[in-house]
């Protein structure tokens, strides 16, 4: 993704505000001219501005079908225009399919303003604002399931301990160790449950530190496991709680190690990525993170369910792993994202980074 580069003099004041803009904003002329592109079409179109600046229009997109007479009418009649499913080429790999927004505007030689907003982003945000309620909606259940059960269990196990002290026969008494074993079991679960609720201790904190500490902890659970290193050191400090990034973390490279049985490959990856739009708030700079594994993969039946409360495709889990991570991250403005197929398993997190300056 290129570096998004300074804006020519004449530009820089009146559509500056441009620039925080989500979607990729080109502005042209009535010749059909390239004025101005904001960052965001910047990195959508993997284009620099400074060349591009003056240039017709078809450099960038090419000739869709219908645009350039839908741009021709936009001027004449200083109408709006909408251009769905475009398909914009590019030189290396499959086509852009954006939808198009023209509207026009009178301002610093320029005539219209297009707006482009990529397809598969826009499903990918509908599918991600769904997944929340859903998940959001999980979770208060089982918070509230977790508050109900935890009294009558206090009331189960304190009955077997008095139970306990009354009988005299030793086999007796093995069936209440097994009730209270079971009770403090479940307590222990309910815990679990209530924890991703718990308040946060934000600080300035190193990401790489928090890597090396779930680094460590794994080797010693899984010696045999090999833990691959890829880091931006140039990344700044986040603000976040550490102890919650590192259990969210370690719960999914726990998974990874535990999927493969604890003889195969992680990778733990860091770059910088830009602007980037988090929780329908848009962040110049962002963390990207990502645990990699070469397990069997996530089975597809539980796939688009692998972050709810106590679903695990593994015989004995709890399946509260992944969803306390989430919810870690979730606190932190971030989010988490799963590509899974045999072979290669993915775990992507988000985390804004923000300049407390």
């Amino acid at each position: 993704m290129p570096t998004t580069t300074p804006k020519p003099p004449g530009f820089q004041g009146p559509f500056a505000g441009l620039d925080l803009l989500s979607s990729a904003v080109v502005l042209i002329d009535e010749d059909l001219s390239i004025r101005y592109l904001n960052a965001g079409a910047e990195n959508l179109f993997a284009v620099s501005q400074r060349r591009l600046i003056g240039a017709p229009l078809s450099q960038l997109l090419g000739d869709p079908p219908g645009l350039s007479a839908a741009l021709g009418n936009a001027l004449n009649t200083n109408w709006s225009y909408t251009g769905q499913d475009l398909k914009i080429p590019r030189p290396n790999g499959e086509p852009l399919r954006l939808d198009c927004i023209v509207s026009p505007a009178e301002a610093a030689g320029v005539s219209l303003l297009l707006e482009f907003r990529p397809i598969d982003a826009q499903l990918r945000v509908a599918r991600e604002e769904q997944l929340l309620q859903q998940q959001q909606a999980n979770r208060e259940l089982i918070r509230n399931l977790a508050h109900e059960i935890k009294n009558p269990l206090g009331g189960i196990r304190g009955s077997a301990q008095l139970l306990e002290r009354e009988l005299a026969d030793p086999q007796l008494r093995e069936y209440t160790q097994v009730i209270i074993a079971e009770a403090d079991r479940l307590q222990d679960l309910m815990n679990r449950l209530l924890t991703s609720h718990c308040m946060m201790r934000p600080g300035q904190l190193n990401i790489h530190d928090v890597l090396e500490r779930v680094r460590r902890l794994i080797l010693a659970e899984f010696p045999e496991l090999k833990i691959r290193r890829d880091y931006d050191t140039s990344l700044p400090e986040l603000t976040a709680d550490r102890e919650q990034m590192i259990q969210a973390i370690l719960n999914i490279a726990r998974n990874a190690a535990q999927a493969m049985e604890g003889r195969g490959e992680i990778q733990l990856r860091t770059r910088v990525a830009r602007q980037v739009t988090l929780a329908k708030r848009r962040f110049k700079l962002a963390l990207e993170l990502q645990v990699i594994d070469n397990g069997p993969g996530i089975p597809d039946e539980i796939r688009d369910k692998i972050f709810y409360p106590l679903v695990s495709g593994r015989e004995g889990g709890s399946g509260l792993g992944l969803s306390l991570a989430q919810s870690f991250i979730e606190q932190h403005q971030g989010m988490i994202d799963v590509e899974s197929h045999r072979g290669y398993t993915c775990f992507t997190i988000l985390l804004p980074i923000i300049d407390r300056a």
